[in-house]
């Protein structure tokens, strides 16, 4: 596996690239993004401020702790991670976004084809969420109509 890509094998489009996190900085500056649960694992996101400004592709880190279990399950639940990420293509992964999957004990257990679901279902809901951010607020209402 190359460092920079979680490119697994060639089912995948090249264009469909996805950059690794590999800095424990990054990883901490992610985990203060946004969240979101599964039963599996828990997905953060946050948008990367690049200094160029040109975004260089959405990049994932995996996060397996040593609460999870041994190093034999820590690494089981890590290459089921990754082939769900694989198979859950293509993702909503925003380009200039830098995501970390956190993963819980349940992911060595839960049916692949709902780990795979639940992997979609994250990256569409930090996508939107982050769509939602950027509208305009609603105009308020005012509850008292009498004037």
């Amino acid at each position: 596996m190359e460092p920079e890509s979680l490119d697994l094998d060639a089912r995948r489009p090249a264009g469909e690239r996805l950059g690794r996190l590999t800095k424990r900085a990054e990883f901490q500056r992610v985990s203060r993004g946004r969240r979101w649960a599964a039963q599996a694992f828990s997905l953060q996101a946050a948008r990367r401020q690049d200094p160029n400004g040109a975004p260089a592709g959405a990049r994932i880190g995996l996060t397996v702790t040593k609460k999870v279990g041994n190093a034999v399950v820590r690494n089981r639940i890590r290459r089921r991670l990754r082939e769900a990420l694989v198979v859950a293509r293509p993702l909503e992964a925003r380009e200039d976004h830098d995501y970390v999957l956190v993963a819980r004990r349940q992911a060595l257990s839960r049916d692949f084809s709902a780990l795979v679901g639940d992997l979609r279902d994250a990256f569409h809901a930090t996508a939107r969420a982050d769509e939602d951010k950027g509208r305009p607020p609603s105009a308020a209402k005012d509850k008292d109509r009498r004037t």
